[in-house]
């Protein structure tokens, strides 16, 4: 990726170095020992200035929302988010609106961070700085644009670490919400388009800066936006005056892109983003154990687990989902990989009608892959859901062939979180007769990462268990 990102001043993208060139000449860096005096006695008045003198040097002023005695030390230690409930007074006319930087202070009014209010949701300010942070960073502190801009490029240095993109993948997550302290803002990246999931008011806001920032990254060509517009009517906006996709002309309804040597078809109408990236290492995984074996997918979407099995020589590969879409374009990818059409194939089924059927006619699988939709959207959700998880799971070991391996998954955050999928599982196996081991735990990929201040972000549970 180019070291680039454009910086909106106005309406105008100045394109910015993100780093310097190491082969620049001394003469070009070269200053006078007054010059290097002066600024070293600015930079040292900087940075005593406490985050309460930069508020006061702009010529606007920010409110100051004040917490509550006793919540200060929650958000010291680096929890993005302040509730409703945590604020005890705002102090500033006129008030603030929805998308302001605000400073945000403990009970004795002295600044501790600056985030994003929002005067409608629960989420009552979204941190984007400590003030230690932004006494480090002044040019930063209280100016969202050129935050966002810096956030962004630090989401590309990380995946450029990563090896993100690559010759062998051009799909991935570049930035990853609270885990790229950018709370309500995703961005996948597919071949030469990137999605950009907004579900927060100031995503929406900032829009025509995400839009400027994205497009300056080298090798993107198109921009998809998708408001998630459950979420953005909580967050207090008007949703019928967003509109979704800021290039409806030039951006393609479909794309193709790679991972780990594997061609997918993305259709821009399907689920989330269009593709789940947060596997990536799992498919993977399941390619270097699939060689002779008989694999079943189950809840397949787009086949990437099957697809990966069948790369990885399974010798017979059944694929399962209730979505007519998904398994098109699951068929078109069976195509792009030049795969043998005997070898695997996919079901338009229900899968707990699906292996309750098989079980009926005593068929069995070496490998099985189990990876359901969300079934507990929230906590309220977790009673209902775990009965779902626990048959869901006693049925697909039964379809296990005695010592062979079952791949099973929640991507539901309030599952993961609860710490009780495991004993669901343990619970599956007990109905379903079986012992089960642990071979292999995982989350999502590297590329998802994830703020230890903020466990919501680990969402999916990946578990592989031998079973016998």
């Amino acid at each position: 990726m180019k070291t680039t990102v454009a910086m909106v001043v106005g309406q105008l993208p100045v394109r910015l170095t993100m780093y310097p060139s190491p082969f620049s000449s001394i003469s070009s860096v070269a200053v006078t020992k007054t010059a290097m005096a002066t600024a070293t006695a600015t930079a040292t008045a900087t940075a005593a200035a406490t985050l309460q003198d930069i508020a006061a040097s702009h010529p606007k002023g920010f409110a100051n929302v004040v917490l509550k005695k006793g919540k200060t030390q929650l958000f010291k230690e680096g929890t993005p988010m302040v509730f409703s409930g945590a604020v005890d007074r705002i102090i500033g006319r006129p008030p603030p609106t929805t998308g302001d930087a605000v400073l945000v202070s403990d009970a004795t009014e002295k600044p501790i961070a600056w985030g994003l209010y929002n005067s409608a949701s629960m989420y009552a300010v979204r941190l984007m700085q400590l003030e230690h942070e932004a006494i480090s960073d002044p040019c930063c502190a209280l100016n969202m644009e050129k935050l966002l801009q810096s956030r962004i490029a630090e989401a590309v240095e990380l995946r450029k670490r990563l090896g993100l993109p690559s010759r062998l993948t051009n799909a991935y997550r570049l930035v990853n919400g609270e885990g790229d302290r950018l709370s309500g803002l995703i961005v996948d990246i597919f071949g030469d388009l990137a999605v950009v999931a907004s579900s927060a008011a100031w995503v929406e806001k900032y829009r025509q800066e995400v839009e400027a920032y994205i497009s300056s990254i080298d090798g993107v060509n198109h921009i998809n936006w998708r408001p998630s517009l459950e979420i953005l009517k909580k967050e207090g906006l008007d949703v019928a005056t967003i509109k979704p996709d800021i290039q409806p002309s030039s951006c393609p309804e479909t794309t193709q892109v790679v991972e780990n040597g594997i061609s997918y078809a993305i259709s821009l109408a399907g689920q989330k983003t269009g593709f789940y990236a947060d596997q990536r290492e799992s498919r993977h995984f399941i390619s270097t154990i699939s060689q002779g074996q008989k694999v079943a997918d189950i809840c397949c979407y787009s086949g990437g687990f099957a697809l990966n099995a069948a790369r990885g020589g399974a010798i017979d590969v059944t694929g399962v989902d209730t979505s007519l879409p998904a398994l098109e374009l699951a068929s078109q990818n069976v195509v792009l990989n030049n795969l043998d059409p005997e070898t695997i194939s996919f079901l338009k089924e229900d899968a707990a009608q699906f292996m309750k059927g098989a079980i009926a006619r005593n068929e069995s699988w070496d490998i099985v892959i189990l990876d359901p939709p969300k079934l507990a959207p929230s906590r309220k959700d977790l009673r209902s859901a775990s009965g779902m998880y626990r048959n869901l799971n006693t049925l697909a070991m039964r379809l296990v062939k005695r010592g062979g391996l079952l791949m099973t998954c929640s991507c539901s955050g309030a599952m993961t979180q609860s710490g009780t999928f495991m004993r669901i599982l343990q619970g599956a196996a007990l109905t379903a007769g079986k012992k089960i081991t642990i071979v292999r735990q995982a989350g999502a990929a590297s590329d998802h990462p994830v703020d230890p201040s903020y466990p919501e972000g680990m969402y999916l549970s990946n578990i592989l268990l031998r079973v016998v």
